[in-house]
């Protein structure tokens, strides 16, 4: 059983299931398990165990009954981090793959010993954390 298995809830499916399929595939050489664009349905796992579900947004506002509200706008509300052995390389293939860099390559000594970052988005415009320590 998977102890916690992070959704990212997006509106262009097509374009952010392709994303996460690359990355995933570059990062930690994994495939999904299913990916399903008709039903706006994603998944990846590692060792068995959940890493991530792509989701299409309107699906899962009709499901939960919040379709005519507002999407959120504003401050980052969630961020998928990847723990990478060098930050400024995986950087680069996720730039490749159509992420756009926020926040460069840079040690991060505050946050903990050894810590380096940066910071990118997603073609949904979710923020990801790339970090080594």
């Amino acid at each position: 059983m998977d102890a916690l298995y992070p959704r990212l809830l997006v509106d262009d499916f097509r374009a952010c299931a392709g994303f996460y399929e690359a990355a995933l595939r570059a990062l930690l050489g994994i495939e999904p398990v299913k990916l399903i664009p008709e039903a706006e349905y994603a998944n990846w796992d590692l060792r068995g165990e959940a890493v991530l579900v792509v989701m299409g947004r309107s699906r899962m506002a009709k499901a939960t009954g919040t379709a005519d509200l507002p999407a959120p706008s504003g401050q980052d509300g969630s961020m998928l981090v990847f723990r990478v052995d060098d930050v400024a390389a995986a950087a680069g293939t996720l730039r490749g793959l159509g992420a756009v860099q926020v926040a460069g390559p840079r040690d991060r000594p505050e946050w903990g010993p050894g810590l380096r970052t940066a910071h990118l988005r997603d073609p949904g415009g979710n923020l990801l954390e790339l970090q080594s320590y």
